[in-house]
């Protein structure tokens, strides 16, 4: 029996070496693709679901104090960018947990009178002011900016950034 030469072979071996790395960096592609689409929708579900329980606590209130005008029903907090320039942004999800988890240590303030937010305020400031919350196993500071109450709505600008030990 004759063995018929290897050359015969060897450009059928050729293409379908190039059709099968064709194959590879396709599906590679197509994968990229697609985790890039699911990122992206999965931040905006995080977003949504913490917008969802802030809505949720806030009505709420609203039903409880809706014939009250001097309490504060709702408490927004609002985020700023870092002012050195060395830290990284921070991603938006891990800024709504932190926000999340401030919301929940700031509800005692929920109904109550808006003439008392002098002493109030400085309590928040000791309890929260350089408070280190932990989100996705890393440390956050937060650092206190302003405190507002207008129309039954306190409204703080927290400076949120990454903790660095000494």
């Amino acid at each position: 029996m004759r063995v018929p030469p290897f050359s015969r072979f060897r450009r059928f071996t050729q293409i379908s070496a190039i059709f099968m790395l064709g194959i590879v960096v396709g599906a590679v592609i197509y994968n990229a693709i697609f985790h890039v689409g699911y990122n992206v929708l999965w931040l905006q579900n995080q977003d949504l679901r913490v917008d969802i329980e802030q809505y949720q606590e806030d009505i709420k209130t609203l039903k409880k104090y809706n014939n009250t005008s001097t309490v504060i029903r709702e408490i927004k907090i609002r985020s700023e960018e870092s002012k050195s320039k060395e830290d990284n942004p921070l991603d938006p999800v891990t800024v709504k947990l932190i926000i999340s988890q401030m919301g929940s240590d700031l509800e005692p303030m929920r109904g109550r009178s808006m003439f008392d937010i002098d002493t109030d305020s400085k309590l928040v400031r000791l309890l929260l002011d350089g408070k280190l919350y932990i989100v996705r196993d890393k440390e956050y500071s937060v650092k206190i900016r302003t405190m507002l109450v207008m129309e039954g709505v306190l409204q703080i600008w927290v400076e949120i950034s990454p903790f660095k030990r000494n």
